[in-house]
């Protein structure tokens, strides 16, 4: 069914205090406190003040040297997040949509106890200017926060295809609550086709041969439609794959890599024993799209296959989070044991 396929064996235990070291099992309970997630770490901005005052700033594009530049000039008029001490110490943050994580980030300095900053900086991306002609500009204000829980100041979102390119003065633009779009992570990433079947243990009789003693939860990975577009050759993509709250190597699996392929065709099969059905309502099945580079992979889309009820074994965790259609997807599998259930999920991001 696959031209490639994986096993890794799994002991789901909820009672031991600490995780075994040198075999496969693993203590949930434990595990689910600290583990952090592949698609998580994307989230990390807090803060609730109501957006308010304007930004000026002009776009340029350098052909010579293919370069993006975003000149930011200041800031007015923005909202006070300490009221007590009455300050805020903004900066700028930059992105290109909808990849931000290929792109990265680009940000001004920090300017102390003001509401109108003035920066005077140019925030700079060497891209392609067909390449940069599908993406969106998002710049949003932010207070820093020396904790590292910065706060909210406002944003403003331009669709750089339609951007009037000869426009290289200083304008002012109002400041805009934060996008449904960037809220729900709602832009289009591509959908994956896939299969997957629980099979519970003992459950195919004791005269076969391939019965498995404990439940294995069996993932087929076909094929991805419509990635982003990164560059003009297209995307080296491959899926990588976790059973959270566990993101040790024992858990880890991942497809080989698909190159210049927007659509790529992986084909390969994944299976996780040590299941037992109890195991289904806390275990979340992560799956994610990364291009691969020399240096570093960028994150391209994500599903999460479990519950969605926010809790694994008891305790709060915030991958737990799948979506109405991720989550049926989970119950077919659930109540239709030792079948395959075949689902076109679109990837999403955090």
């Amino acid at each position: 069914e696959s031209d490639t396929a994986s096993e890794i064996s799994f002991q789901f235990s909820k009672h031991k205090k600490t995780p075994s070291i040198g075999s496969h099992s693993s203590d949930m309970a434990s595990v689910s406190s600290v583990s952090g997630s592949v698609l998580s770490v994307y989230s990390g901005d807090f803060g609730s003040v109501d957006a308010q005052g304007t930004v000026e700033f002009a776009l340029d594009y350098d052909e010579k040297n293919r370069e993006f530049q975003v000149h930011v000039s200041q800031c007015k008029d923005l909202a006070v997040v300490d009221e007590k001490k009455g300050r805020s110490d903004p900066y700028v943050k930059t992105y290109l949509l909808p990849d931000k994580a290929r792109m990265g980030k680009r940000k001004t300095s920090v300017k102390k106890r003001t509401v109108n900053p003035i920066y005077n900086e140019v925030l700079r991306y060497k891209i392609e200017k067909m390449v940069l002609l599908i993406q969106k500009l998002n710049l949003s204000v932010w207070h820093n926060d020396p904790l590292g829980r910065n706060s909210f100041l406002g944003e403003i979102e331009i669709d750089l295809a339609s951007w009037d390119w000869s426009n290289r003065k200083l304008n002012w633009y109002p400041l805009k609550p934060r996008s449904l779009s960037a809220v729900n992570g709602a832009d289009h990433r591509g959908v994956m086709n896939l299969s997957i079947k629980y099979v519970p243990p003992g459950s195919l009789g004791k005269m076969c041969p391939k019965n498995p003693p404990s439940g294995e939860v069996h993932i087929w990975v076909k094929d991805v439609k419509d990635l982003l577009q990164l560059r003009p050759s297209g995307v080296d993509s491959f899926v990588k794959c976790y059973v959270l709250p566990d993101t040790s190597k024992k858990s880890y699996q991942k497809t080989r890599v698909i190159k210049r392929d927007t659509n790529p065709v992986f084909n390969h099969t994944i299976v996780y024993d040590g299941f037992h059905t109890e195991d289904l309502k806390d275990a979340c099945v992560e799956l994610t799209v990364w291009d691969h580079e020399k240096l570093t992979n960028h994150f391209l889309g994500g599903i999460r296959l479990g519950l969605g009820t926010g809790l694994s074994y008891g305790i709060s965790v915030d991958w737990m989070d799948s979506t109405q259609e991720e989550v049926a997807f989970w119950q077919e599998m659930m109540s239709a044991t030792n079948e395959w259930i075949e689902g076109l999920l679109p990837l999403r991001s955090l």
